[in-house]
Parts: C-alpha cells; sequence; structure tokens
C-alpha cells in the first residue's frame, strides 16, 4: 500500500491530470549530490514514508508543474494591462520602414 501523502499526491495528480505511471521505469536521471544533500533528501523522504526515489520523483514532477504553470500564465498590473488592451483596440498607423518591409515580404513570398 502506498504512503498515505502519495495516495494523496496520485490523486491530486489524476485530477489535474498529470498522473504519471507508477510502475514503469521509463527513464533515467542520474545525480550527484554531495553526501549532506544526500542525507537531506533521505531523512525528508523517510519523514513521509516515501522510497528516496518515490520523493525525488514527486519533488521534481510537483516543482515541475509550478514552474511550467507559473511560465504558461502572463501576469499583468492594472496599468499595464490597460495599455496592452488600449494598443490592440486602437493600433497605431504602420510607420513607412514597417510599410516597406511588409511590402518586401509580400514580394519575396508572392514571387513565382
Amino acid at each position: 500500500m502506498l504512503p498515505f501523502w502519495r495516495q494523496y499526491a496520485t490523486l491530486a495528480a489524476k485530477k489535474r491530470g498529470l498522473f504519471m505511471a507508477l510502475n514503469k521505469a521509463e527513464e533515467r536521471i542520474p545525480a550527484r549530490m554531495p553526501h549532506e544533500v544526500y542525507e537531506r533528501i533521505a531523512a525528508a523522504a523517510q519523514a513521509v514514508g516515501a522510497t528516496l526515489n518515490q520523493f525525488l520523483v514527486q519533488s521534481a514532477l510537483d516543482r515541475a508543474n509550478e514552474i511550467l504553470e507559473r511560465e504558461r500564465v502572463i501576469t499583468l498590473s492594472a496599468e499595464a494591462a490597460e495599455v496592452f488592451f488600449r494598443a490592440i483596440e486602437n493600433p497605431p498607423e504602420p510607420s513607412d520602414r514597417l510599410k516597406e518591409a511588409m511590402k518586401r515580404r509580400e514580394e519575396l513570398l508572392c514571387r513565382k
């Protein structure tokens, strides 16, 4: 039987669509670390009733999901959001350089 924390983490991951197979060892990630770091990680794994491997995989997956979610979402202040939406709703006229670049692009892409 899985430790309680692992059961909870597995259920939470299933709900979020982040479930990974528990019984398939598909990839390996070797890691070298100072002995003190290893001891601290091993103690934390033992404290929650997980194997070192379970603890490392779940911790890495949790952190990866946090980072990817943070990178997926753009947060703007109210002022920055107002400037952004104003620019979308009322775009400035294209400059002469932009018009020339668009003309060159059209010539390059529409050649036959």
